[in-house]
Formats: C-alpha cells, sequence, structure tokens
C-alpha cells in the first residue's frame, strides 16, 4: 500500500500513510451540524470529498480500491476526475467495492483479492469469515431473540440498514428499524417508540466510543425516552461505530461477537474476547448507558 484516505485507519499501521483525500466540510460538529451541511453541499451539487490528484499521481499505484455504494460514506470513482476539476488518472486499474451485505462484502473481498492477483488469500480471509459465522450460529442456536434497534445516526434518526440487521439476527436478536440489504433512512423519533425494542445500541456512523457518548445527551432529551423498554431495563449500549458497525471491512464480522456479548452474556460472558471490548490502545469499544459508576 502506499496511500490511504483520511478515514483508513485501521489496522493501525495504514495511518502512517499518506492521506490522499479530506471531506469538503466540516465534520468536527455534531451529528445534526453534519448532518445539515451534507445536505446543503448535496443540494449544491458539490462533492463531498476531495481527492489529492497530483499526489495520487506521484505516487503511481497500480490498483485503487474505492466504493460505489454510498456517496455520502467515501470517496466514489467519480471523485477521481470530474468532480475536482483533473483529468481522469491513467495507468492504473479501479476497483469500486458496493457490499450491502454480508455476503456482498464477502464477495467485494474476492473481487479485490482477484485484482491484486492473490484470489488464493481472498478465498481464505471468505471461508474463516464465514466459518466463524457458522460457529456463531451454533453456539446461539435456541436463544431467545430480544428485540433490537442499532441507529446509526442520531440527528435526525437513521436505523441502521445495509449489513446492521444481519448482524443482530447473526448475534441471537432481532432488528425493528432498519431493513437488511437497503440502504439506511431517515424515520423518526416517534418510530423509536413504537417499536419500543428491547435493547438499544447507538453506534454513529464515522464516530468512535468517546463521539457517539457525546451525541448521547441529545437522544436523553427526546420525549418517551425514559418510557422505553430498554432504557428502563438499563439495555442502552454505545458503541464504536466506526471501527465495528459502519465499513464493509472485515471488522463488521467481528461485531456479531460484540453484539452477542450484550444480548446473550449468559452464553458469551462479557469480557469473554479481549479484543471485542478493547483495541490496541486498552479502550472500550461499547459501554452501557450510562456508564455504570
Amino acid at each position: 500500500m502506499v496511500g490511504r484516505s483520511h478515514e483508513c485507519d485501521d489496522p493501525a499501521w495504514v495511518k502512517g500513510l499518506p492521506v490522499l483525500s479530506r471531506p469538503t466540510f466540516d465534520v468536527s460538529g455534531s451529528s445534526e451540524e453534519i448532518d445539515r451541511l451534507v445536505r446543503e453541499k448535496l443540494r449544491a451539487g458539490e462533492p463531498l470529498y476531495a481527492v489529492d490528484g497530483e499526489r495520487l499521481r506521484a505516487l503511481a499505484p497500480d490498483l485503487v480500491i474505492t466504493q460505489v455504494h454510498c456517496d455520502v460514506c467515501a470517496v466514489s470513482p467519480e471523485q477521481l476526475d470530474g468532480a475536482h476539476g483533473w483529468p481522469a488518472l491513467q495507468g492504473f486499474k479501479t476497483v469500486s467495492m458496493r457490499g450491502g451485505s454480508l455476503e456482498g462484502i464477502l464477495q467485494d473481498f474476492l473481487m479485490v483479492a482477484a485484482a491484486l492477483a492473490c484470489p488464493e488469500a481472498g478465498a481464505r480471509l471468505v471461508g474463516e469469515l464465514r466459518g466463524e459465522m457458522e460457529q456463531w450460529q451454533v453456539r446461539l442456536s435456541g436463544v431467545r431473540r430480544p428485540t433490537v434497534a442499532c441507529l446509526e445516526w442520531t440527528q435526525p434518526i437513521f436505523p441502521m440498514g445495509n449489513w446492521g440487521p444481519e448482524l443482530v439476527d447473526r448475534a441471537g436478536g432481532q432488528c425493528v428499524l432498519g431493513n437488511a440489504n437497503s440502504h439506511s433512512a431517515a424515520t423518526s423519533w416517534q418510530a423509536v417508540c413504537e417499536a419500543d425494542p428491547e435493547v438499544l445500541v447507538v453506534a454513529p456512523c464515522g464516530f468512535g466510543l468517546a463521539r457517539a457518548l457525546a451525541e448521547m445527551p441529545g437522544l436523553v432529551a427526546q420525549p418517551g425516552w425514559s418510557s422505553l423498554r430498554a432504557v428502563q431495563n438499563h439495555q442502552v449500549y454505545v458503541a464504536d461505530g466506526n471501527l465495528y458497525f459502519n465499513r464493509s471491512g472485515p471488522k463488521a464480522f467481528a461485531t456479531i461477537a460484540l453484539l452477542a456479548e450484550i444480548l446473550h452474556p449468559e452464553r458469551v460472558p462479557p469480557g469473554s474476547q479481549g479484543a471485542t471490548y478493547f483495541a490496541g490502545s486498552q479502550e472500550p469499544l461499547y459501554c452501557r448507558w450510562p456508564t455504570p459508576s
């Protein structure tokens, strides 16, 4: 690898590579502020991301990996040329990931591996991940499936779509908001209240745990918050969405273990898998809200 996007940060060593993209709007604000800025950019027909074309040409990669699944989330192929006023680059192949489901993500892995002339490595990775999912299916067979709502944005409310409901299903829950294999879409807070999930998981897209926790006061202030079953039963969890829920990479499959520990502590004792709870810095990747004293 010779370069990365501004969002690529896992595994940690990639952060030492040159950064070739940047957002064209302020991403430091609240979820409500970010949503407003994104909508303004989209209405104006302006790109959400800028690509450093000169640096990309200087690095002369053989392959550029991009995505066509979501224009809001990351650089798309179109943003490699006309939208930024410089001609299409020559001399390298472009592979565009498009998976909106767990199976789609696995197929993307095989596609990237083939483009790298490493099909065996791709098949090995996919086989390992399929095996892990089968193990979870066996381990959680026969469990009672609590209702779960996973939110990937809080202002406005966006329930997780795409692979999010699949993760809940494979972790032994039933997702009551958001549609599998479909783009996530905004809904009302009233819809959350009507669904009244037994477990609520808040994992905003692109936010680590600390930043996700900073969004919680706005959610707690919503009318009817204290009446939710999840709140009354202390089953509200805040998670590192950036690393575990929102990206179509191998870590998405590890989220099954994280959710299984939340939903079925009788079968998956909390802390049984340290990698699920802690990053390399030993910072927690999710916690119960409010944080136990």
